[in-house]
């Protein structure tokens, strides 16, 4: 007993010695296995550095580059003093096509009107939004959720068997606004998207899919009559007679 005493007060004496007395100040780097985070290299605000080549630590941002969360504001137009606008002339542009990303509290930026999830697209639905919509979808949305909004995207091969059919009841009446709020912040094994689609996109995106969903989900009473007569005209029609092959070819 007394010599285990006299090795466990010796051990005591070497440890505290070499490790010292805790909350004892040196100017010495205490011995760490792993690296402190405050000794590590990293870019001090107002400090220099030698990572880089001029020595400075702050750097300006990358040329033609776009941080996350970010859009490049559009150039506005400016208008002379004391002159006013023609009906010709360059009007600047609405707030809604300079600010990319949510920044409000109304029903463009989030989806609600009041405390309950809005319906309508807030902007005017042309071509060119229509067109927009599809590129958006098919580089953001498809992956997952198909060319189609069926649920059959690549992703699916890979083993993501829970993702949502987008043709699918319950979603094809689901208000405009929660739609817009799932795509901003992501719901269930879907990640949030606000960070990379503005919202002038999302709303796009919104308006190609109530498209994508009239189409898988269409009636002939949706069809205009022109066209509808149209389509029975052509079902109507005997197809037409093909030429037999010729001797010759037959032979060969």
């Amino acid at each position: 007993m007394r010599g285990f005493l006299l090795i466990f007060v010796l051990a005591s004496i070497v440890i505290v010695a070499i490790c010292g007395f805790r909350g004892e100040h040196s100017p010495r780097t205490p011995w760490e296995i792993f690296p402190d985070m405050v000794r590590q290299q990293k870019v001090r605000a107002q400090s220099p550095i030698d990572f880089f080549g001029d020595g400075r630590g702050p750097r300006l941002p990358i040329a033609n580059t776009i941080p996350i969360g970010y859009e490049m504001p559009k150039p506005q137009l400016k208008t002379l003093p004391g002159v006013p606008p023609t009906a010709n002339a360059p009007r600047p542009e609405p707030a809604s096509n300079r600010i990319g990303f949510s920044v409000g509290t109304d029903y463009y930026n989030t989806g609600k009107m009041g405390n309950n999830w809005g319906t309508g697209i807030p902007v005017p639905v042309t071509e060119q939004l229509m067109q927009r919509g599809q590129q958006r979808f098919n580089i953001n949305c498809s992956v997952c959720h198909g060319l189609t909004a069926a649920g059959n995207g690549v992703a699916k091969l890979y083993g993501l068997n829970t993702v949502a059919t987008l043709q699918d009841e319950r979603i094809r009446k689901m208000a405009d606004g929660e739609i817009f709020n799932t795509i901003t912040n992501g719901k269930n094994t879907m990640m949030s998207y606000g960070g990379n689609v503005p919202v002038a996109d999302r709303w796009a995106i919104i308006s190609y899919l109530r498209a994508l969903q009239r189409s898988q989900n269409a009636a002939a009473a949706d069809v205009p009559p022109e066209e509808l007569a149209k389509l029975d005209k052509a079902e109507a029609k005997p197809p037409e007679a093909k030429p037999g092959a010729s001797p010759e070819a037959q032979k060969k």
